[in-house]
């Protein structure tokens, strides 16, 4: 029987995973390819380095060692980063060799120059754990869908956040307090930065908007705000108000241009994204040619990654040579729509001074700028008051100008919160 060599970066919680999985399940992987795929090789940059779950004859600290090897047909890169992990899966292209990985900032910002390698050498880079965890959105978009014309990718793609704002809805805690326990029940990494700045989830919409459009996104071309601002008390009056918030990732297509975002948001409480707890994903596609199709699963963890990983491997294994499109099927050049020209609306909690006129002055710079008020509760006693209202569908550039002038105002204290509000309500 044929043999496939699997040559492993990184042997972290994700590679531990790819190992175990490719040892419990080697029966299953014969059956399904036909071959005989098993790791020969392990790198990891610490000479001292042993897992009592990994034979040490394994392990290496050369990536020559990898590179060289005549049986190794396809290098697994874990490692992250943007620096040697570009070096390792170029050089790995380029000497012939198929590419899985997990890496999601690299894709986002250098994946014109991995395709191009991969095409050029006639191999595969697969990374179908990069955007979703063991949710298998790309493999439907690049595959099933691929003539389908998606027009919207819309969802949850972070399971951090996810978790902290359900943590907060359900317990009432505010967002430092849910940050410590997701950091102490391991949702949450040591400096979050990535997750909660919204930077990890503008990567993955970049992915996924680049292969649903057929046309290069780049980490650069996803504007992303995070969930740090978000407070238990504008939950708590979401709640009120029949909405539960999550940060999503929202790629579109208008008129032939694409609005690729990532920001918190407002969701109905009967919306099928609004049910989605914990460290859950879940991602919605739209087209005129299925209308909606929703995939859920878990977004991150060791087991959860490491199957999709797997999966990558088996899909190159069983493809025969020549019959995959190797890029990431970016044929086209489509401009971005201005994020000041989309249509959104928002909620908006104010802090006034609770005394008559202050409302009327408010009306009236919405007004101004074309902005209409559908609901609004005023909360609140003595010398302030807090203003909580829900606007129509307005023209970015029109919201934000109104309350730039409204935020000047005397009797308005402090920094406005502002959350946008998707879905039919």
């Amino acid at each position: 029987m044929d043999k496939v060599g699997i040559g492993l970066l990184g042997y972290g919680t994700v590679g531990s995973g790819v190992g175990k999985l490719l040892r419990k399940n080697a029966g299953d992987i014969t059956l399904a390819t036909g071959k005989q795929v098993t790791l020969r090789r392990v790198l990891e940059k610490d000479p001292g380095f042993s897992r009592p779950d990994l034979d040490p004859a394994l392990l290496t600290t050369r990536f020559e060692d990898i590179l060289e090897d005549p049986a190794i047909s396809v290098v697994v890169e874990l490692i992250g980063g943007t620096d040697a992990a570009l070096d390792f899966q170029l050089r790995a292209l380029k000497a012939g060799k198929h590419v899985v990985t997990a890496n999601k900032q690299l894709l986002a910002q250098h994946g014109a120059e991995l395709f191009d390698a991969a095409e050029e050498s006639g191999v595969h880079l697969r990374f179908e754990a990069s955007a979703v965890g063991a949710v298998p959105v790309i493999k439907v978009l690049r595959e099933s869908l691929v003539a389908a014309e998606v027009n919207t990718v819309f969802g949850i793609v972070n399971g951090t956040t996810n978790y902290m704002l359900s943590a907060m809805a359900e317990t009432g805690a505010d967002y430092g307090d849910v940050l410590k326990e997701a950091q102490r029940l391991g949702y949450a990494e040591a400096d979050p930065t990535e997750d909660v700045g919204g930077k990890d989830a503008a990567a993955k919409m970049a992915i996924l908007s680049s292969i649903a459009f057929h046309s290069r996104t780049g980490l650069d071309d996803v504007p992303f705000e995070g969930i740090t601002k978000i407070s238990s008390t504008d939950i708590a009056h979401g709640a009120r108000l029949g909405l539960v918030a999550k940060l999503l990732g929202v790629a579109k297509l208008i008129d032939g241009r694409m609005n690729v975002r990532v920001y918190p948001a407002f969701l109905p409480q009967a919306h099928p994204l609004a049910g989605v707890k914990g460290a859950y994903n879940a991602v919605f596609l739209t087209s005129d040619a299925f209308d909606e199709i929703m995939l859920f699963g878990p977004g991150a963890g060791s087991i959860p990654t490491a199957s999709a990983v797997i999966g990558d491997i088996i899909s190159v294994v069983n493809t025969v040579k020549g019959s995959f499109v190797r890029n990431c099927l970016c044929y086209k050049d489509l401009p971005f729509f201005p994020d000041a020209d989309m249509v959104s609306r928002f909620y908006l909690r104010l802090r006034v001074m609770d005394r008559p006129g202050v409302l009327a002055r408010v009306s009236a710079l919405f007004g101004e700028h074309g902005v209409s008020i559908r609901s609004m509760v005023q909360e609140g006693g003595g010398d302030e008051a807090e203003l909580v209202l829900l606007l129509h569908p307005v023209r970015e550039a029109q919201f934000f100008a109104a309350l730039q002038q409204i935020s000047a105002l005397s009797d308005v204290h402090g920094e406005p919160a502002v959350i946008r509000v998707e879905g039919e309500a």
